[in-house]
């Protein structure tokens, strides 16, 4: 069986437009009428839509599916991805405070995603803690309203923080992207 043949047919759900994920009428990631008012509100549009992405990227799919390496060498996974940002969410939140640093919370070799395995417990587990990482940064970035501001033991300004959040979900919805066609073909926005 050659490698082209192995490749799972490539398709989208959505019916208007053969490269979008899902017709925009049921997309959660549009909304009627006018954008986002002013520089904060504007980021954290854009944040939320790039982790709603790459929940959407993941969704449908069984642990063996968001655990498979399909893109090799490379040890990423969709599990893997959602792992990786719940600990970067983690570790963002040490960036913003002067206390003591939080822990980690995957093994320091984990950078190579050895525990996204294909098990039920650990795919939950991902969601849960990604979800509670992300409104724990949140939280601790909201206390800053002057985006020009200058916070914890990095001195990062406010925005250049929220700039650096957004750059790095979208740089992994890319990856996303890749790794679910290969999972079963579907593609899109």
């Amino acid at each position: 069986m050659s490698l082209m043949s192995e490749q799972p047919a490539r398709w989208s759900s959505a019916t208007t437009y053969p490269d979008m994920w899902v017709d925009p009428d049921d997309d959660p990631r549009e909304s009627d009428g006018d954008g986002p008012e002013g520089e904060l509100a504007t980021l954290l549009d854009f944040l939320s839509g790039y982790r709603t992405t790459l929940r959407m990227k993941c969704e449908g799919l069984d642990p063996e599916q968001l655990a498979r390496r399909s893109v090799p060498p490379s040890t990423m996974s969709l599990l893997g991805l959602l792992r990786h940002l719940a600990e970067v969410e983690r570790d963002w939140q040490n960036w913003i405070t002067d206390g003591e640093p939080l822990p980690g919370l995957y093994d320091a070799d984990d950078g190579d995603f050895h525990g996204a395995v294909a098990d039920q417990s650990v795919v939950d587990d991902a969601y849960a803690t990604l979800a509670r990482e992300q409104a724990a940064t949140d939280a601790a970035v909201a206390v800053h309203a002057d985006l020009g501001a200058r916070v914890g033991r990095q001195n990062i300004a406010v925005r250049e923080f929220m700039v650096h959040r957004i750059e790095e979900y979208a740089r992994h919805c890319g990856h996303a992207d890749l790794l679910r066609e290969c999972v079963d073909g579907r593609v899109g926005q």
